[in-house]
C-alpha cells in the first residue's frame, strides 16, 4: 500500500512539473507561444537586445559602438544593477535606445519558488521605472527561461514578453568576438531579435565584437532599431493561430540539416536554399527536346516559404534577382556545388521563374499529384491562398544562369 500511495505521488510530482515548467517551455519557450520574437522577414530592421546590465566596465563600451554606428537597441536590465549605476540607466535613454525589464537579480525561472517567480517582474518593473520615469513595456526573464509563475508575473505587470531569433552565443565557454560576429551575420535575417550581453559572462566578449559586427549588418543591409519601432513596422508576439507555421519552420530546418540543405552564401535570413543532388525524375526533356538524364549533376533550390509569404509575389522578383546573384557566387566557389550542370525548383511557381530566364517542363500526373498536395499543405499552414497553376520543373543550365546572374 505505501508502495503504491509513492507511485501515485511521483506521477503527481511528475504531472505538477510538466505543467508547471514542460508546458511553458514547449509552448512559450520554443514555440514562442505569446511572445515577441521578431519583425517581418521582408523588412531590412533588426533588433539587438542586450540583457544582464548595467555594468560599469562594459555597458559604456557597448553604448560607445552603437553610437558611433548610429544604431539604436533595447536594454534588458537588473534592477538591482540599475539602481547601483543610475547614470547609466540614464545614458541609455539620453542615446535613443529602450529600456526593457530583465529581473530584479539574475536567476533561473526553474529554480525560484512560485510566488517569489511571480513577484519578480512586477518589482523590477516598479524599481526602473522609478529611475527612468517611463513605463516599460517589454521583459524577458534570465535565459529566456519559463514557468507558469514567470508568465503570470509578467502578464500581471502589463510586460509583453520578449524572445529572440538569433542568440549571439557570446556567453557559451571559449567564444571570441570573431565566433560572436560571424554567427550572428550568418544567422542574421530581415526582422530578427538578437540578443547579446553587456553584463555576466557575455560582456566580456560583446563589446569587442560590437564594432564589427555593427559594420557587418550595415554592409548587408541592416539597421538596428528598438524593439518598439520593430513593433511599429509590423512585429507582433506569436498568436496560435500561427504556431501550425512556426512547427512548419521547425520541421524545414530539421530536413535541411538531414538533407544537407545549405543557405546561399550561408545567409540564414536569404530567399533561397540550395542541396547539391543527382537529378531525382526520369522520363523528362527539356524544351529543345533534349533528355534530361536522371542522376545528372544538378542544384535543387528550395525557397524560404516565410520571407516569401511576407514578401508577396509582387515584391518576390526584384529580391530573387537580387539573392541569384548570391547564389551565382555561391556555385562559383563553392567545391561541393562544382560539378552541377542545372538549377531547378519542383513548384506552383512556374510562370514566376519563367520571367527569372528559366525553362518549365510539365511534369508526369503522380509528380504532379503529389507537389500539388504539398504545396496547399504549405498554403494552409501559411494561411495564403493556393496558387491555382500546376506544379512544374523549372530549369536553367549553369552557363545560362551564371550569363544572367553571375
Amino acid at each position: 500500500m505505501g508502495s503504491m500511495k509513492r507511485r501515485w505521488a511521483f506521477a503527481g510530482l511528475l504531472a505538477g512539473l510538466v505543467g508547471y515548467i514542460g508546458l511553458p517551455y514547449v509552448l512559450i519557450q520554443r514555440l514562442g507561444l505569446g511572445t515577441l520574437r521578431q519583425g517581418k522577414l521582408s523588412e531590412a530592421a533588426v533588433a539587438l537586445t542586450f540583457d544582464d546590465g548595467p555594468d560599469p566596465q562594459y555597458t559604456p563600451a557597448v553604448l560607445d559602438a552603437l553610437r558611433e554606428a548610429d544604431m539604436q537597441a533595447t536594454f534588458f536590465l537588473l534592477a538591482d544593477a540599475a539602481r547601483q549605476h543610475p547614470e547609466l540607466v540614464h545614458r541609455i535613454q539620453a542615446e535613443g535606445h529602450e529600456i526593457g525589464v530583465h529581473a530584479l537579480r539574475h536567476r533561473h525561472a526553474w529554480g525560484r519558488w512560485p510566488w517569489d517567480a511571480y513577484r519578480d517582474s512586477r518589482q523590477a518593473q516598479r524599481h526602473l521605472q522609478e529611475l527612468t520615469g517611463e513605463r516599460l513595456r517589454w521583459g524577458r526573464p534570465p535565459h529566456g527561461a519559463y514557468t507558469l509563475a514567470t508568465w503570470a508575473g509578467l502578464r500581471r505587470a502589463g510586460l509583453t514578453p520578449v524572445h529572440w531569433s538569433v542568440e549571439g552565443g557570446d556567453w557559451r565557454r571559449g567564444a571570441t568576438p570573431q565566433d560572436v560576429q560571424a554567427h550572428v551575420l550568418s544567422a542574421v535575417h530581415g526582422g530578427a531579435v538578437i540578443v547579446l550581453h553587456d553584463g555576466g559572462p557575455g560582456a566580456q566578449i560583446t563589446p569587442v565584437a560590437l564594432p564589427s559586427l555593427l559594420l557587418g549588418l550595415r554592409k548587408r543591409g541592416y539597421r538596428s532599431v528598438t524593439l518598439g519601432e520593430l513593433e511599429q513596422l509590423g512585429a507582433a508576439p506569436v498568436t496560435r493561430a500561427q504556431l501550425p507555421a512556426r512547427l512548419m519552420a521547425g520541421l524545414d530546418r530539421w530536413l535541411d540539416a538531414q538533407l544537407k540543405i545549405r543557405p546561399a552564401l550561408g545567409r540564414e535570413g536569404g530567399l533561397f536554399r540550395l542541396q547539391a543532388l543527382g537529378f531525382p525524375l526520369r522520363g523528362l526533356h527539356l524544351p529543345d527536346d533534349k533528355p534530361l538524364q536522371a542522376g545528372t549533376p544538378a542544384l535543387e533550390f528550395h525557397v524560404n516559404n516565410p520571407l516569401l509569404v511576407d514578401l508577396g509575389l509582387g515584391r518576390f522578383i526584384p529580391r530573387a534577382r537580387q539573392e541569384f546573384g548570391w547564389v551565382a557566387r555561391d556555385w562559383g566557389q563553392n567545391p561541393a556545388y562544382a560539378e552541377a550542370e542545372y538549377l531547378y525548383c519542383l513548384s506552383v511557381h512556374g510562370p514566376v521563374l519563367r520571367r527569372l530566364g528559366f525553362q518549365e517542363v510539365a511534369l508526369a500526373p503522380f509528380d504532379q499529384w503529389r507537389l500539388g498536395l504539398w504545396s496547399r499543405l504549405m498554403h494552409r499552414v501559411y494561411g495564403t491562398e493556393p496558387r491555382r497553376t500546376p506544379p512544374v520543373l523549372s530549369i536553367i543550365s549553369r552557363a545560362e544562369f551564371l550569363r544572367r546572374f553571375g
